[in-house]
């Protein structure tokens, strides 16, 4: 008996859903366990930025390709090749027995992983157009996508120390066979019969634009500022970035639509995408350190306080859904930058209140992500016509990971330079510079030696200014979002999303 069209689109909400918890849990796992794969794979704190980075980076690559390729030759069935690439690479990843391996297979699996993303959301935004269906879709995927996120930290840490670090990413194998199952078995294919050929200049161009910017900020301070190379990598991204914004301006069929930045809805969310990674995301590498190096846990502890910051991106998307159909993107988009900033705030009054205001800071960063992140998603795909899907989902996309590998890096980059000023401040004075960087790098990777005060205060210095540095960007973004959206009702009830859905309610 064939299905009815509510059952198979049933089945294929559970099917993307099953590919958002495998991304989910690729974004919040990984850092977990980057303390023990410095240790085991003598990768060091820059090997662990580029564990990561090498994911971020390998993601901006392929976005808004995978969104022109999903038009073109067909949603499912790029979403059918993306997941099957990210279970192969995931065991690639597995099977790594040093940093370099691990940071290639990385890679591999980023590009793969930033298309899974893309094709999923321009999918469910084709299976499920408008009016109610719509939004409960969204609620969904956004909930599955925060079980990801909320329980990846727990899950991650106790798989480093029951099992086997390998198992962190060995573990999107056995999902990635059935999600291809269920994909197969009830997604609609869809495509643009618009779509054009695939703007090779243009991926080029932004990618080694990121990688310059990204390699200049991690490696620069260590080369020194002026050195040659250094140098060398900050006018590449420049001249690449240039490039990119004449090829996509000067394309009669650009991957890159500038003018879509020109609708209001699409653009303020497009402030909340690059809002959430500026801040929230990034600190979640760097965060476990704190817990463990600061506050002296263990691994599966630090896993488990990991989730006072991701559990809320679990609980509201929900909640988030129904104030976005009442108050409009316009309002909680910006409200939910405020929250991400305001908890970064807080938590800077650890030294001051104790381990209450760090948690208490955690949870407000975790909420505002969680009021924010589906709205953003609904949002953008919401803003361009049914067609360009794939389009809008890579402009979202492109902005969220562009953000997150450079402040990956800016973070880590903070950090250190935090660490350095206080070891400066209040170190001995014979050491010299080269020195005091050395340590400074050992202290932000969490090397402190035994009853060392001076490592451990350094430390918390350092996190104090990436808390400030996360407060202040999130508050900016909320800001500049909120002007971008503007005031007018009429023009932000994009017909898919705000109308159709604040009648139902």
């Amino acid at each position: 008996m064939p299905l009815s069209t509510a059952h198979r689109n049933g089945v294929a909400a559970v099917a993307i859903c099953l590919a958002a918890l495998m991304f989910g849990l690729e974004i919040s796992s990984v850092p977990a366990a980057l303390p023990t794969l410095e240790q085991q794979l003598h990768a060091g704190f820059s090997g662990a930025q580029w564990i990561m980075n090498a994911y971020t980076i390998a993601c901006t690559t392929v976005l808004m390709a995978s969104g022109t390729l999903a038009d073109r030759y067909g949603r499912k069935r790029m979403l059918l090749l993306s997941v099957l690439a990210f279970g192969i690479t995931s065991l690639a990843c597995g099977l790594a027995r040093d940093a370099s391996a691990l940071i290639a297979a990385r890679f591999l699996q980023g590009m793969s992983g930033g298309a899974m993303v893309i094709c999923q959301i321009a999918a469910l935004s084709h299976q499920f157009q408008q009016g109610p269906a719509r939004s409960r879709a969204f609620a969904a995927w956004g909930i599955i996508f925060g079980v990801g996120l909320g329980f990846g930290p727990m899950i991650g840490s106790a798989i480093a120390v029951l099992l086997d670090w390998t198992w962190v990413f060995l573990i999107q194998v056995p999902l990635a066979l059935v999600t291809l199952g269920l994909i197969a078995w009830s997604v609609d294919e869809s495509r643009d019969p618009q779509a054009r050929q695939l703007d090779v200049a243009g991926i080029v161009s932004m990618s080694l634009a990121v990688f310059g910017l990204t390699f200049f900020i991690t490696q620069g301070p260590s080369l020194g500022l002026r050195h040659p190379l250094a140098l060398t990598a900050l006018m590449g991204s420049a001249a690449s970035f240039i490039a990119f914004v004449y090829v996509e301006k000067h394309r009669a069929h650009p991957m890159f639509d500038f003018s879509v930045l020109r609708i209001r809805p699409f653009s303020g969310a497009l402030y909340g995408s690059m809002g959430m990674n500026f801040s929230f995301w990034p600190f979640m590498i760097y965060l476990p350190i704190y817990f463990q190096s600061v506050l002296g846990y263990g691994v599966v502890a630090s896993g488990g306080a990991l989730l006072a910051y991701t559990l809320p991106t679990l609980v509201m998307p929900p909640l988030a859904e129904r104030l976005t159909v009442r108050y409009q993107p316009r309002v909680v988009i910006p409200a939910g930058l405020f929250t991400i900033g305001l908890g970064f705030f807080v938590m800077q009054l650890h030294g001051a209140l104790g381990l209450p205001a760090l948690l208490a800071g955690c949870a407000l960063a975790g909420i505002g992500l969680g009021m924010t992140n589906t709205p953003v998603t609904n949002t953008t795909t919401a803003s361009v016509p049914t067609a360009r899907a794939g389009m809008a989902s890579g402009i979202d996309m492109s902005a969220r990971l562009i953000t997150l590998a450079i402040n990956i890096a800016l973070m880590g980059f903070l950090l250190i330079e935090g660490i350095l000023a206080h070891l400066e401040h209040a170190g001995p004075g014979a050491a010299d510079a080269v020195s005091l960087r050395n340590l400074a790098n050992r202290i932000a990777a969490g090397n402190l030696s035994s009853h060392n005060t001076l490592a451990h205060d350094a430390l918390v210095h350092g996190f104090h200014w990436v808390m400030l540095y996360g407060g202040i960007g999130a508050w900016l973004l909320a800001a500049a979002s909120f002007v971008t959206f503007g005031s007018s009702r009429k023009e932000l009830a994009a017909p898919k999303y705000c109308a159709t859905d604040a009648g139902s309610a």
